[in-house]
């Protein structure tokens, strides 16, 4: 599934074409690269999203299987691993 679909069916970015505005800006890595909307995801991958001041790093549990996913099934397909706040500096 490719990288924007799943951050939408995730709910961690609410829809798909705000995911691909965050990739084309660089604010989210998978693995630590910078990834394209179009990235493939599979299970295992680490994704970090950066929002305004906040920092949240996902691990990939699985990866749906249609677009469309239940809210309750959405939280099933990633774990977080932190969320913190980035100092404003870091961000310029």
């Amino acid at each position: 599934m490719r990288l924007d679909l799943f951050l939408k069916a995730s709910r961690l970015i609410a829809r798909r074409s705000l995911a691909q505005k965050f990739c084309d800006a660089n604010r989210v890595k998978v693995n630590g690269l910078a990834a394209k909307s179009s990235r493939e995801v599979k299970a295992n991958d680490e994704i970090e999203v950066t929002k305004g001041n906040r920092l949240l790093r996902v691990r990939v549990l699985q990866v749906p299987a249609t677009k469309q996913v239940s809210r309750e099934a959405a939280a099933n397909l990633y774990e977080i691993l932190s969320e913190e706040t980035i100092n404003d500096d870091l961000l310029r």
